[in-house]
Protein backbone atom coordinates (compact mmCIF):
# COMPACT_ATOMS: atom_id res chain seq x y z
CA UNK A 1 0.00 0.00 0.00
CA UNK A 2 0.91 3.43 -0.78
CA UNK A 3 1.14 6.40 1.58
CA UNK A 4 -1.08 9.34 0.94
CA UNK A 5 0.96 12.71 1.44
CA UNK A 6 -0.59 15.94 1.50
CA UNK A 7 1.25 19.06 0.25
CA UNK A 8 0.58 22.60 -0.32
CA UNK A 9 2.18 26.18 -0.22
CA UNK A 10 1.23 27.74 3.26
CA UNK A 11 1.78 31.26 4.81
CA UNK A 12 3.01 32.14 8.66
CA UNK A 13 -0.88 32.31 8.88
CA UNK A 14 -2.03 29.26 7.27
CA UNK A 15 -3.31 30.92 3.95
CA UNK A 16 -3.12 28.28 0.87
CA UNK A 17 -4.01 30.39 -1.87
CA UNK A 18 -1.42 28.97 -4.83
CA UNK A 19 -1.19 33.03 -5.61
CA UNK A 20 1.03 33.59 -2.15
CA UNK A 21 3.86 31.60 -2.06
CA UNK A 22 7.13 31.92 -3.39
CA UNK A 23 7.92 30.58 -6.95
CA UNK A 24 11.64 30.17 -8.02
CA UNK A 25 13.34 27.30 -9.24
CA UNK A 26 14.16 25.81 -6.05
CA UNK A 27 10.35 25.38 -5.23
CA UNK A 28 9.27 24.45 -7.89
CA UNK A 29 12.19 21.60 -7.55
CA UNK A 30 10.76 20.93 -4.19
CA UNK A 31 7.01 19.94 -6.08
CA UNK A 32 9.09 18.33 -8.76
CA UNK A 33 10.81 15.94 -6.45
CA UNK A 34 7.55 15.25 -4.52
CA UNK A 35 5.48 14.51 -7.90
CA UNK A 36 8.39 12.68 -8.89
CA UNK A 37 8.45 10.04 -6.63
CA UNK A 38 4.47 9.71 -6.03
CA UNK A 39 2.91 7.26 -8.07
CA UNK A 40 -0.48 9.56 -8.94
CA UNK A 41 -1.79 12.76 -8.20
CA UNK A 42 -5.14 13.27 -6.23
CA UNK A 43 -7.12 16.91 -6.07
CA UNK A 44 -10.76 18.06 -5.86
CA UNK A 45 -12.26 19.51 -8.61
CA UNK A 46 -11.71 22.95 -7.95
CA UNK A 47 -7.43 22.25 -7.98
CA UNK A 48 -8.28 19.93 -10.84
CA UNK A 49 -10.02 22.57 -13.12
CA UNK A 50 -7.40 25.27 -12.14
CA UNK A 51 -4.73 23.04 -12.97
CA UNK A 52 -6.36 21.80 -16.15
CA UNK A 53 -6.53 25.25 -17.35
CA UNK A 54 -3.14 26.04 -17.69
CA UNK A 55 -0.46 23.24 -17.44
CA UNK A 56 -1.61 21.25 -20.68
CA UNK A 57 -1.42 24.46 -22.94
CA UNK A 58 2.07 24.45 -21.24
CA UNK A 59 3.02 21.03 -21.98
CA UNK A 60 1.78 21.65 -25.59
CA UNK A 61 3.97 24.74 -26.18
CA UNK A 62 0.28 26.79 -26.59
CA UNK A 63 1.15 29.00 -23.43
CA UNK A 64 4.81 30.66 -23.47
CA UNK A 65 7.02 29.73 -20.48
CA UNK A 66 10.58 29.08 -18.92
CA UNK A 67 11.35 25.34 -19.95
CA UNK A 68 11.72 24.44 -16.10
CA UNK A 69 8.05 24.99 -16.34
CA UNK A 70 7.18 23.48 -19.37
CA UNK A 71 9.38 20.69 -18.29
CA UNK A 72 7.60 20.20 -14.80
CA UNK A 73 4.32 20.57 -17.09
CA UNK A 74 5.20 17.62 -19.52
CA UNK A 75 5.91 15.45 -16.28
CA UNK A 76 2.54 16.40 -14.87
CA UNK A 77 1.03 15.51 -18.43
CA UNK A 78 1.82 11.72 -17.92
CA UNK A 79 1.21 11.59 -14.22
CA UNK A 80 -1.91 9.74 -13.46
CA UNK A 81 -4.57 12.60 -11.59
CA UNK A 82 -7.28 11.21 -9.93
CA UNK A 83 -10.07 13.93 -8.87
CA UNK A 84 -12.59 13.74 -6.34
CA UNK A 85 -15.92 15.24 -7.18
CA UNK A 86 -20.01 14.72 -6.93
CA UNK A 87 -20.81 17.53 -9.52
CA UNK A 88 -18.19 16.63 -12.70
CA UNK A 89 -17.66 13.26 -14.14
CA UNK A 90 -15.99 14.19 -17.23
CA UNK A 91 -12.14 14.44 -16.99
CA UNK A 92 -10.80 15.00 -20.25
CA UNK A 93 -7.10 15.62 -19.04
CA UNK A 94 -4.97 13.29 -20.13
CA UNK A 95 -4.23 10.37 -17.93
CA UNK A 96 -7.20 12.39 -15.74
CA UNK A 97 -9.54 9.25 -13.76
CA UNK A 98 -12.50 10.23 -11.40
CA UNK A 99 -13.45 9.11 -8.00
CA UNK A 100 -16.69 8.74 -7.65
CA UNK A 101 -19.37 7.05 -4.50
CA UNK A 102 -17.86 6.05 -1.15
CA UNK A 103 -14.99 8.33 -0.36
CA UNK A 104 -13.23 6.29 2.08
CA UNK A 105 -13.20 3.10 -0.42
CA UNK A 106 -12.60 5.17 -3.34
CA UNK A 107 -9.07 6.80 -1.74
CA UNK A 108 -8.30 3.80 -0.01
CA UNK A 109 -8.37 1.88 -3.10
CA UNK A 110 -6.38 4.30 -4.95
CA UNK A 111 -3.34 3.97 -2.07
CA UNK A 112 -3.81 0.34 -2.08
CA UNK A 113 -3.38 0.74 -6.00
CA UNK A 114 -0.27 2.88 -5.83
CA UNK A 115 2.82 1.56 -4.04
CA UNK A 116 4.61 4.41 -4.66
CA UNK A 117 2.39 6.76 -3.03
CA UNK A 118 -0.25 9.52 -3.73
CA UNK A 119 0.01 13.08 -3.84
CA UNK A 120 -2.85 15.17 -2.52
CA UNK A 121 -2.73 18.84 -3.29
CA UNK A 122 -6.39 20.07 -2.52
CA UNK A 123 -6.78 21.77 0.59
CA UNK A 124 -10.57 21.12 1.06
CA UNK A 125 -10.38 17.69 -0.13
CA UNK A 126 -7.47 17.25 2.89
CA UNK A 127 -9.54 18.10 5.25
CA UNK A 128 -12.13 15.53 4.60
CA UNK A 129 -9.30 12.79 3.90
CA UNK A 130 -8.10 14.00 7.22
CA UNK A 131 -11.37 13.77 8.99
CA UNK A 132 -11.26 9.81 7.75
CA UNK A 133 -7.95 9.21 8.87
CA UNK A 134 -6.45 8.58 5.20
CA UNK A 135 -3.46 11.23 4.97
CA UNK A 136 -0.08 9.53 6.14
CA UNK A 137 2.44 12.25 5.39
CA UNK A 138 2.54 15.94 5.26
CA UNK A 139 4.98 17.73 3.10
CA UNK A 140 4.22 21.48 3.83
CA UNK A 141 6.22 24.80 1.78
CA UNK A 142 5.86 27.70 4.43
CA UNK A 143 6.75 30.51 3.43
CA UNK A 144 8.08 33.26 4.98
CA UNK A 145 5.35 35.72 4.49
CA UNK A 146 1.67 36.59 6.37
CA UNK A 147 -0.99 36.95 3.79
CA UNK A 148 -3.73 38.40 5.84
CA UNK A 149 -6.50 36.23 4.49
CA UNK A 150 -7.67 32.70 3.44
CA UNK A 151 -8.67 30.09 2.01
CA UNK A 152 -6.68 28.77 5.56
CA UNK A 153 -5.83 25.44 6.17
CA UNK A 154 -7.77 23.35 7.95
CA UNK A 155 -10.40 26.09 7.49
CA UNK A 156 -13.55 23.96 8.39
CA UNK A 157 -11.73 22.16 11.44
CA UNK A 158 -10.80 18.62 11.67
CA UNK A 159 -13.10 16.85 14.65
CA UNK A 160 -9.30 16.81 17.00
CA UNK A 161 -6.16 17.73 16.71
CA UNK A 162 -3.89 15.89 14.84
CA UNK A 163 -0.03 14.57 16.37
CA UNK A 164 2.96 14.89 13.75
CA UNK A 165 6.41 13.43 13.83
CA UNK A 166 9.06 15.55 11.80
CA UNK A 167 10.71 13.99 9.43
CA UNK A 168 12.84 16.55 8.11
CA UNK A 169 12.82 20.41 7.56
CA UNK A 170 15.00 22.18 5.53
CA UNK A 171 15.16 25.38 5.05
CA UNK A 172 15.36 27.29 1.08
CA UNK A 173 17.30 30.48 -0.06
CA UNK A 174 13.96 31.83 -0.68
CA UNK A 175 13.23 31.67 3.43
CA UNK A 176 10.62 29.27 2.82
CA UNK A 177 11.02 26.15 4.79
CA UNK A 178 9.87 22.45 3.53
CA UNK A 179 8.85 20.80 6.45
CA UNK A 180 7.82 17.15 5.90
CA UNK A 181 6.20 15.31 9.13
CA UNK A 182 4.57 11.80 9.40
CA UNK A 183 1.57 11.21 11.58
CA UNK A 184 2.39 10.03 14.84
CA UNK A 185 -0.55 6.69 15.29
Amino acid sequence: MGLLTFTINVTLDGCVDHQEGTVDDETRAFFTRLMDESGAMLWGRVTYEMMESYWPAVARGDEEAPPAMREWAVKLETKPKYVVSSTRKDFPWTNSHHIAGDLRMGVQKLKDATPAGVLLGSGKLATELDRLDLIDEYEFLVHPKLAGHGPTLYQSGLPAARRLELVSAKPLRCGAVAMHYRRAR
